[in-house]
């Protein structure tokens, strides 16, 4: 092996070993709704932030119209209080509530998506684990996105979206329950909000004009073992990593990539 490609193999080494930090601390501070696990494997890699962060009384509505919502994406804080909307949200309330009932898994790929229909309680008890880093995109499932707005309506009536509307739009919400590692790879659609309630989610975007390399059928965890770590700085993305309290906004035809960093409870509000 010549001295570049060990070097390579160093380098992919180390993120490997960065992102793959095994923590087997108690239930985190902030309290993890029952979703963190002693066992569980949680990401420790948030990466930069290099997104705009305001806390609500920072930016008015008027500004963020004015600098973000046709143009870039920006990060909140505070601006809702959704404390109910997380308690129901917690491990055992949504058993409870919802674990007989059927929901949608997805595979996580970019241009085609296999679906599979599973009880609630069977995807958490089965499906919700830490995703490998060589799993392709269309070998694995997790629940985002399909969301039966008429059997969730009960959970959905208690979140409260983020006031910053487009204009003549509505919003639309996509529910989501994730392990550690998963994620969706780059892709595009309106503009919205993603929201976390439990967990952290790492944020990668690209502007319309600028598509990243990606491969279709590779995951995100792959794309930042493998690509991220070697991309020249005009191609570095747009990143942050959201904690709960925290919304961020991604505008029209934005790419973007996630990955979830522990096992994640998620909502967005598309703008349509």
């Amino acid at each position: 092996m010549d001295s570049n490609k060990a070097a390579l193999t160093t380098r992919s080494q180390l993120v490997l070993i960065c992102l793959f930090f095994v923590l087997r601390a108690e239930e985190p501070a902030d309290g993890g709704g029952g979703w963190s696990l002693t066992s569980d494997f949680r990401l420790q890699d948030e990466g930069r932030c290099n997104i705009d962060v305001f806390d609500s009384s920072s930016l008015s509505y008027q500004q963020f119209i004015e600098r973000y919502a046709y143009s870039r994406p920006v990060i909140l804080r505070g601006l809702t209080d959704n404390t109910k909307f997380r308690l129901l949200c917690s491990k055992s309330s949504l058993l409870q509530g919802y674990g007989d009932r059927r929901v949608r898994l997805s595979t996580a790929n970019t241009y085609s998506y296999r679906k599979v229909d599973v009880p609630f309680q069977e995807y958490v008890d089965i499906f919700l684990r830490p995703q490998s880093s060589d799993a392709l995109g269309s070998d694995t499932l997790y629940f985002f996105g399909d969301n039966n707005f008429t059997e969730w309506r009960s959970l959905f009536e208690h979140y409260e979206p983020p006031p910053y509307v487009l204009p003549h739009t509505s919003g639309a919400y996509s529910f989501g329950i994730a392990g550690p590692g998963t994620g969706v790879p780059f892709h595009w659609h309106g503009p919205g909000y993603s929201e976390v309630v439990y967990g952290r989610k790492r944020w990668f975007l690209y502007p319309p004009d600028q598509e990243p390399h990606f491969h279709p059928n590779h995951t995100t965890l792959s794309w930042v073992t493998e690509t991220y770590p070697h991309l020249p700085e005009d191609e570095a993305p747009l990143e942050c990593t959201i904690r709960p309290g925290e919304v961020l906004y991604f505008p029209d035809r934005w790419w973007h990539a996630t990955l979830n960093l522990d096992t994640s409870v998620f909502i967005s509000t598309f703008l349509g």
